[in-house]
């Protein structure tokens, strides 16, 4: 099993996680390429929305628990990032398992239902770690987002669109392309990428991640 697998595998099957912690200088230290990042051998375009000029991508996946956990921290950072980063998520989605939650993601939306870290995007991570405790179904996530306010019927139409389809495979190149070989993964103006397992603990990854924003602003 590629290593890449074998991570999301151990997430999915609720198997132990290693407790990342560090020690004061360490905590204190400025992050050093290789340990703490990762320079991407090639790097990857970047489409900014007008006013916008650094990218902050998190590749993520809905049932792992390492994900559920960084989410309040993230979207917590998120909210205070300078008004010209633009933050976004990618779903991954490299198993017919991956698959269902990449697909319940960009379903709802393109349905202009989920706004990047907004309620309803909470409220599946609860779904899937709190209430149900499994990664759910088409008609089970289906009935989850009729009790939400979204329309059925044109949730089951976007999930199975050609349109979602296309983003599927998108992100998953984006993921091949960035080297991700586990979740959660943060992507730093398509260059640089850190996590929570590299740099250590998931406020360490965080901080690493605004050293590489300060990096992509002085690049030419």
């Amino acid at each position: 099993m590629q290593r890449r697998d074998f991570v999301w595998a151990a997430a999915a099957a609720g198997w132990p996680l290693a407790t990342l912690t560090l020690t004061p200088a360490r905590a204190q230290e400025v992050p050093v390429e290789l340990q703490d990042y990762v320079r991407l051998s090639k790097a990857l375009p970047v489409d900014l929305p007008a006013g916008k000029k650094i990218e902050v991508v998190e590749f993520f996946w809905y049932e792992c628990p390492h994900c559920n956990a960084f989410e309040p921290v993230l979207q917590a950072w998120a909210q205070r990032l300078a008004p010209d980063v633009e933050f976004r998520y990618m779903p991954v989605g490299f198993t017919p398992r991956h698959e269902l939650t990449q697909r319940l993601y960009y379903a709802l939306k393109t349905m202009g239902r989920l706004d990047d870290g907004g309620v309803l995007h909470a409220k599946v991570y609860d779904a899937i770690h709190n209430s149900w405790r499994s990664p759910g179904s088409e008609r089970q996530w289906a009935d989850f987002v009729a009790g939400q306010g979204v329309d059925r019927a044109r949730f089951v139409e976007r999930f199975r669109s050609d349109e979602v389809s296309a983003l599927l495979r998108k992100a998953n190149q984006w993921a091949d392309d960035a080297e991700v070989e586990g979740v959660p993964t943060l992507l730093i103006q398509g260059r640089y990428t850190t996590s929570p397992s590299r740099a250590g603990s998931r406020e360490r990854a965080l901080s690493v991640a605004e050293h590489l924003i300060r990096l992509a602003r002085e690049a030419p």
